[in-house]
């Protein structure tokens, strides 16, 4: 289901293929192998938490969970970092600005890179980042629940700070992104558009939406 940011959480269709190209694309894009160890600490009721579950496994690497309402604790979650030696993790900027506070980071040092998303992320927050975690990398990475979880997606070492926000990055792999107009015409660079988004991981429409799902959902021309 998706998060409900519009009012109404709905039923979104995934095939398991968008779900496969998805966690098979993570495994290469954050060099996954057997030695990585990811905190597990998102809700399975949340599109994330697939990757979270079968990136790792796919490649032989241990999950660590989190404890229930662990997610929450960023002083117990500084903790099972060090204590587990987790390399790997998934965290909402807000979240992960919360983290950066606690004292005790600085054992985290098995830590090599933070997944970014479901907000949008800021340079003051890449700043602090990189200044508590010099040894890990941050990545951006956006897309919506009808489009198997993350649809783009950027390492903020691939970046030079400028005016505005942070970019979402490129498409993943055998996805597609367009920004169109009203008439469905790419938009030149700079002009406002409506993001399109094509490719393996688009699913089949909305769970017992037949009219919204001919409304989001179009054939890809």
């Amino acid at each position: 289901h998706t998060s409900g940011s519009t009012g109404q959480p709905k039923g979104a269709m995934i095939p398991h293929r968008g779900v496969c190209n998805h966690v098979f694309w993570l495994i290469e894009r954050l060099q996954l192998s057997a030695a990585d160890r990811l905190l597990q600490k998102t809700s399975i009721s949340f599109d994330a938490s697939v990757w979270e579950f079968f990136a790792p496994l796919a490649v032989g690497a241990p999950v660590v969970l989190a404890r229930p309402g662990g997610e929450k604790d960023p002083e117990y979650l500084v903790q099972a970092i060090a204590d587990h030696g987790v390399t790997l993790l998934q965290m909402v900027p807000s979240a992960l600005r919360a983290l950066l506070f606690e004292p005790a980071l600085d054992a985290c040092t098995t830590l090599r890179y933070v997944v970014s998303g479901g907000e949008p992320l800021d340079w003051e927050l890449s700043r602090e980042f990189s200044r508590c975690l010099p040894q890990a990398r941050l990545g951006n990475y956006y897309g919506p629940s009808e489009a198997s979880d993350d649809t783009t997606s950027v390492d903020l070492a691939e970046l030079a700070e400028a005016p505005g926000p942070v970019p979402i990055g490129r498409p993943i792999a055998n996805a597609s992104v367009y920004v169109l107009d009203a008439h469905m015409q790419p938009v030149p660079v700079g002009v406002a558009g409506e993001l399109y988004i094509g490719g393996a991981g688009v699913g089949r429409g909305y769970l017992n939406l037949p009219e919204l799902t001919a409304e989001r959902f179009l054939p890809d021309p």
